[in-house]
């Protein structure tokens, strides 16, 4: 299996995977999970530093669409999670539509919310929450192998020692696919189609002055085959952004996000007018070597600040606070194993 690991990461190195799903493509959900994981800092778990950690969570990325067409009502929550419908203002759907920093604080608010205004659910998406309940997850994980390795290397009774030990590598496989789901959705975010009432050709029900595409193929074409074509690990890697870890506030870091994606879907359909998506146009490559390592960046960023924040948190029942059973000042084994 380790071999296999390594042997994918190789591959999506040069280019080698191209086989397709949706939102991306396979190759361009990889590309995003491997650069951001191998772009992690020291700082982060030594089991995250690897290329077998790189390659799982670029593999792990894949699976919110392989999972699709599971019947109702599995498809009806997670089919929808995958965008959210814009205006180029950054409303939802229609001008009615809540602004996407106004956001409320549930999902079903937002739901409702919507529906007032005279909107489809399934029509809008929910990006932005998908995004922030998968940060808020991996931070529950953080905290749960944070307590459980600190109370291995300090138990002294074998039982207990040997049960930390599975249960953080149990741990650590959730951790795996965690950060899997949530590169997914981060990974969305990044490909403007999937911010856009413009998500696949131009709308045909709104003004369209500059004569824009409206080709039903613009948008599995661009995210799919053409995808596959141009992008490699080492050009998403050296585009990457630095890192940005101060400020931090999920809540409106999401929303920028996706604006700044969304501000992506008026140059796309210009350099699409233009000829950039050719054969032998460098502008087509170059516009979607940004928009990876984009995602990559926050990806590799939400990772980090979601170990940081673990830091603070407590985890368990009853629940027992992480810092302190890092300090060595309380006992986790009731939280973690269960008094009943």
């Amino acid at each position: 299996m380790k071999r296999f690991l390594i042997a994918a990461v190789a591959l999506v190195a040069v280019g080698g995977l191209a086989l397709q799903a949706s939102a991306w493509g396979s190759t361009g959900h990889r590309l995003i999970g491997v650069a951001a994981v191998r772009a992690l800092p020291d700082e982060m778990p030594a089991f995250l530093r690897t290329g077998a950690a790189a390659a799982e969570v670029g593999e792990l990325s894949r699976e919110p669409d392989r999972t699709k067409g599971g019947g109702q009502p599995h498809d009806r929550e997670r089919d929808t999670a995958h965008f959210v419908d814009m205006m180029e203002d950054g409303r939802i759907m229609t001008a009615q539509g809540m602004p996407i920093d106004a956001l409320p604080r549930l999902k079903s608010e937002y739901d409702a919310a919507l529906l007032a205004a005279g909107i489809k659910v399934d029509d809008a998406g929910w990006l932005p929450y998908a995004i922030m309940d998968g940060y808020q997850q991996l931070v529950r994980d953080f905290a749960t192998w944070r307590v459980l390795d600190a109370a291995e290397a300090r138990e002294t009774d074998p039982g207990k020692r040997a049960w930390y030990r599975e249960d953080r590598l149990r741990r650590e496989a959730l951790i795996l696919r965690d950060m899997g789901y949530l590169g997914h959705f981060v990974g969305d975010g990044a490909q403007p189609h999937h911010t856009t009432i413009h998500y696949n050709g131009w709308n045909r029900d709104t003004p369209n002055p500059e004569g824009f595409t409206t080709s039903r193929q613009t948008h599995g074409v661009f995210e799919g085959d053409f995808t596959a074509r141009v992008a490699r690990l080492d050009a998403v890697e050296a585009a990457m952004a630095a890192p940005a870890l101060d400020g931090f506030d999920l809540r409106a870091r999401v929303p920028a996000y996706l604006k700044t994606t969304l501000a992506e879907v008026t140059p796309f359909y210009a350099l699409e007018k233009a000829g950039g998506f050719g054969e032998g146009d460098a502008r087509g490559g170059a516009f979607v070597i940004e928009r990876l390592a984009a995602g990559a960046s926050e990806l590799r960023d939400l990772f980090v600040l979601a170990w940081r924040d673990s830091a603070d948190d407590s985890i368990g029942w009853p629940a027992v606070k992480v810092a302190e059973v890092e300090a060595g000042t309380a006992d986790p084994w009731l939280a973690m194993y269960g008094e009943d």
